[in-house]
């Protein structure tokens, strides 16, 4: 599929008095002149209406295993088709992604696709679900749902992976669409939110709420651990019993190593030592799933029943040392039910990564 000629109309927008169009689809509620791009840089007036400029067009797609979304209990050792476009609707100082998500360059979309072509594809390769990742499916939704649309005729599930920056109304029309979220709590202050992402903590907060109490989709939080910034003690056991309080202690919660990169080059990578101790926390305050990430470790990457503590999935990385759940997801030794979505398992997928070029298959 070509690139469109006219970019595709945008829901979530109004129309101002003084001839500016306002953006409804995230918190940051843009307003827009004739011509101008939001804050995301994807979303643009054009001829008086908002338009979307990344429509079909892709940064790249890849299989990845699901674990690297990062998804523990979404069907685990299975594979997911991950594609992304550019632009995001925050900005944060420590992106792990910045050359998609503050990308100002639309000839770095060089793959494109049709909502039919990706799923045709992730069925072919054997995906059990397609991810909308690499930068905020937030702000290309349109596209991430017809391609939802478009995998689920096929049996294909989808899964987001997102900051949860966006406002109830569309989340509504968003996440109805979505079999799986993994959702980034970037810090537990408001204060982190503002200075170091541009945005603010309670619309996230609310998004987590929202998934968990009235909705299906299957939920797991990720937070990146920040030396200095977000990882002081008092914080971690915040976040994790407000995660326990609000959600339920079966909510997964994947703590995760920083690295240096956009513009906080200047601080040192987080300690394994860090996230071992935010594990422990979570876990004192009685979250059942917590998991560690970026780091070699298998014990904060393995499964552990919360009935008689058994490790169910010993995880390597991505890869599978053993596997002991049953296709139902119960614990073969208490019974105990996992929170998750789980099949028969044959094989791990592993920690491949296979790029896919659209153009060949």
């Amino acid at each position: 599929m070509n690139a469109p000629d006219c970019a595709p109309s945008a829901r979530w927008w109004h129309a101002l008095d003084d001839g500016r169009i306002q953006c409804d689809l995230c918190p940051r509620d843009c307003r827009l002149h004739e011509g101008q791009r939001g804050a995301c840089f994807v979303r643009k007036m054009e001829s008086g209406a908002m338009v979307l400029t990344t429509y079909g067009r892709s940064s790249g797609f890849c299989v990845d295993p699901i674990e690297k979304k990062p998804l523990n209990h979404f069907y685990p050792g299975t594979s997911v088709l991950s594609f992304g476009t550019a632009g995001c609707n925050l900005a944060c100082k420590f992106c792990q992604n910045w050359d998609i998500s503050r990308s100002r360059d639309m000839d770095r979309l060089m793959d494109s696709a049709s909502p039919e072509k990706i799923a045709q594809v992730a069925q072919r390769m054997g995906c059990t679900s397609v991810a909308y990742t690499y930068n905020d499916p937030v702000i290309f939704a349109e596209y991430a749902l017809d391609t939802a649309d478009a995998c689920r005729t096929r049996g294909i599930k989808s899964v987001a992976v997102t900051a949860g920056y966006i406002h109830p109304a569309a989340a509504a029309e968003f996440y109805a669409k979505m079999d799986a979220a993994n959702v980034d709590l970037k810090a537990f202050t408001d204060a982190f939110y503002v200075k170091q992402c541009g945005g603010h903590l309670q619309p996230v907060l609310d998004t987590l709420i929202y998934l968990k109490r009235e909705t299906k989709v299957w939920l797991e939080i990720t937070t990146l651990l920040i030396p200095g910034l977000n990882d002081a003690d008092a914080e971690l056991k915040a976040l994790s019993q407000w995660v326990g309080q609000e959600l339920g202690p079966d909510v997964p919660l994947h703590f995760t190593a920083f690295h240096p990169d956009w513009k906080l080059i200047d601080l040192q990578p987080t300690p394994a030592a860090t996230l071992s101790r935010a594990r422990r926390i979570a876990r004192e305050v009685g979250l059942h799933h917590v998991y560690t990430g970026n780091v070699h470790d298998v014990e904060g990457g393995t499964t552990y029943c919360p009935g008689c503590d058994a490790a169910l999935i010993v995880r390597d990385g991505y890869e599978f040392r053993d596997y002991r759940l049953d296709a139902t997801g119960h614990c073969p030794h208490c019974g105990t039910a996992i929170a998750g979505h789980f099949k028969a398992f044959g094989q791990a997928f592993g920690a491949r990564r296979v790029p896919v070029d659209m153009r060949l298959v």
